[in-house]
């Protein structure tokens, strides 16, 4: 739907607006070739990773490459960079954390912004997610005028080496100790829901919050495909268009 509605709001019939996935389908290997068969000359590439990692956006990048070098097809490209601190996705992250707010029926003691963690050393051999991820943070609350707490930690981990902290698991099942048993997160690294904020953090986590003395848990929606999100991935993409 983000690029049916992207598509719609640009309304430009010389311009195509498509997706593809890094790890699954459709593949970028395929899009790049149904892009080239459709005469196109002039890419852009646009990563929906807000805060840059080399696990990441960086994979985008090294995929569209590898592809390239296999085509005998040399079209021009450009990369949409990093976006952790625009203002427009900032603004729509306050809409959509208000908009959550407004319909709880319960003030949060907390607001948790839970990013996909990277292994850790990453970070030491000078990856700039993990600020990225407390911009971001740091953004969201002067936007709301530090009117609640928001706290970073980081979700999604697996195997033996140490990943970036505070995990996110360990804050909920933490959290109630601290008092702060009403509880709102939200997931601001993700451009869409999926597994990991639909069952990691909406059911998974929401089970270890309570099942520690948690009261009231709610998340808060990925951007997705709302107006906000939409007028976002517009403006980073308008750019370089030709005018």
């Amino acid at each position: 739907m983000q690029s049916k509605k992207l598509s719609n709001k640009i309304n430009e019939e010389n311009i195509i607006i498509d997706y593809a996935m890094r790890y699954g389908n459709p593949s970028i290997f395929s899009k790049m070739n149904l892009l080239q068969k459709s005469g196109c000359e002039k890419i852009i590439i646009l990563p929906l990773y807000p805060q840059y990692a080399a696990p990441t956006t960086a994979t985008v990048c090294d995929e569209v490459y590898r592809v390239l070098m296999k085509m005998r097809w040399q079209p021009s490209l450009q990369i949409v960079p990093h976006y952790e601190s625009e203002p427009l996705y900032i603004d729509a992250l306050k809409k959509s954390l208000e908009k959550k707010i407004s319909e709880l029926n319960w003030k949060p003691d907390l607001v948790v912004a839970s990013y996909h963690g990277i292994p850790k050393k990453y970070f030491d051999k000078g990856d700039p997610y993990h600020c990225y991820c407390h911009k971001t943070t740091r953004l969201l609350s002067e936007k709301i005028n530090n009117k609640i707490e928001i706290r970073t930690t980081f979700q999604s981990r697996f195997g033996p080496q140490e990943w970036l902290q505070p995990y996110t698991d360990k804050t909920l099942e933490n959290l109630p100790k601290e008092g702060k048993k009403k509880v709102l997160v939200i997931c601001p690294g993700f451009s869409s829901d999926c597994v990991e904020t639909l069952e990691e953090i909406n059911m998974q986590g929401k089970e270890t919050f309570i099942d520690n003395g948690g009261k009231n848990f709610e998340t808060v929606p990925c951007l997705n495909d709302s107006e906000e999100h939409i007028e976002l991935l517009h403006y980073l993409i308008d750019k370089y268009f030709i005018k």
